[in-house]
């Protein structure tokens, strides 16, 4: 299972705009590239399903947010507080994502994909806000992954897309070259 989760720096006690934005982006590329969406400390309350209903109603992104819609009707839409000890162990192994990974702790978009083919789950965060992902968040992920491979800054939303993206792509590069068919230039 491969989770994009956004961690909410805006603002723990009041819902804004830029967090329904980012919501809404990020649902449809979830959805296209077969992941899980966790929303992790955004000032939402009830169950996944009623929380999709109710972002999908503001909004026209992903088809009226018809994308959230279907991660919750999948049980692929996830509301999770933050942290204390550690993320939920059905999550599987927390990965920041960040332009500066501590080289110690970096992993490469190809090693996620290759562990997540034999079957390891990755929760992959990505700080909504200013400053991006907290320094505790940073102590706390066994890894850190540079999605760009050349420490490049993305935007938020472009790092939400490019993530999902990424990774699928390897995946399936990973899995044609692995039943032996030959992979095409284009």
């Amino acid at each position: 299972m491969l989770t994009l989760a956004l961690y909410n720096t805006y603002d723990v006690k009041k819902l804004h705009e830029a967090h329904l934005r980012a919501i809404a982006r990020a649902a449809p590329i979830a959805y296209a590239y077969g992941f899980h969406l966790a929303l992790v400390g955004f000032p939402l309350s009830g169950l996944p399903r009623d929380v999709a209903v109710g972002i999908s109603s503001h909004t026209t992104i992903g088809d009226g947010g018809r994308y959230l819609l279907e991660l919750s009707e999948g049980n692929r839409f996830h509301l999770l507080d933050f942290p204390r000890k550690g993320f939920p162990p059905q999550f599987g192994i927390p990965v920041a994502t960040t332009r500066k990974p501590d080289e110690a702790r970096e992993i490469t978009p190809v090693e996620v994909a290759e562990r997540a083919l034999h079957g390891e789950s990755f929760i992959l965060l990505v700080g909504l806000g200013r400053h991006g992902l907290p320094k505790e968040i940073f102590k706390l992920a066994r890894y850190h992954m540079d999605i760009t491979g050349k420490r490049i800054s993305l935007e938020t939303c472009t790092a939400i897309g490019a993530i999902p993206a990424k990774i699928a792509t390897l995946m399936e590069a990973l899995k044609w070259r692995k039943d032996g068919r030959k992979m095409s230039r284009g």
